[in-house]
């Protein structure tokens, strides 16, 4: 199995001051860590990594060759991961929006809320008991992706202000898209989210379960 990590993180758009951390996190977690902002990199031999993961990026980053080089490398066996803001990345390329299974419509301000675990038997969510307390960016989606996706973790609406999906509110989910093994979590907003054990057991499972099978 090919363990090592793209992590991308460029911005186009917005730009969490938590990327650093998130690096660093990511690079801590037991996976050989490849981190650049340069998208040239996608026109280059990829084979070397078993998964890319978008990080907080965010905006129109790729050009033309660069998705080509993207497609290419996931549709040849490369895993996906996606976090945060990477769900309002490439808004305009439906496949990038198929991979990472909804768009971005909006947030209300960083908040605690109550994060209900809606299945427990996935990498990404194993640690966790039934309800996690949590404080980020609630984030809405144009779209629920709930019929599209393997839902992993819900936000309940009632324990926070400005919710507009609905009481069926995925936040973090796994699916296959055109073969491509993929997984995103809409959480991490925050620097100091990237200390905390649960949210990085989350990226970890995520992560692992989009690494395997690669060969």
């Amino acid at each position: 199995m090919r363990d090592e990590l793209l992590v991308f993180s460029k911005t186009a758009g917005y730009r969490h001051d938590s990327i650093p951390a998130a690096v660093t996190a990511i690079g801590e977690l037991g996976f050989p860590v490849y981190a650049t902002e340069d998208a040239t990199v996608f026109t280059g031999d990829l084979s070397r990594f078993g998964a890319v993961v978008f990080l907080s990026t965010t905006g129109r980053i790729l050009d033309g060759a660069q998705r080509d080089g993207l497609r290419g490398y996931l549709l040849g066996g490369g895993g996906f991961a996606a976090v945060h803001s990477a769900a309002n990345t490439e808004t305009g390329w439906p496949f990038f929006g198929g991979l990472v299974g909804a768009v971005f419509a909006g947030h209300p301000p960083l908040q605690p809320g109550r994060i209900l675990v809606a299945d427990r038997d996935h990498p990404a969510t194993a640690h966790l008991e039934p309800e996690w307390q949590w404080t980020d960016e609630w984030y809405d989606f144009t779209t629920n992706p709930g019929g599209r996706v393997r839902v992993l973790l819900r936000v309940d609406e009632s324990s926070y202000q400005g919710g507009a999906l609905g009481a069926d509110h995925p936040i973090a989910w796994c699916h296959e898209y055109q073969g491509v093994r993929c997984f995103y979590t809409s959480l991490g907003h925050a620097t100091e989210a990237y200390q905390a054990p649960a949210l990085r057991e989350h990226l970890r499972g995520g992560i692992t379960s989009v690494l395997a099978g690669r060969r």
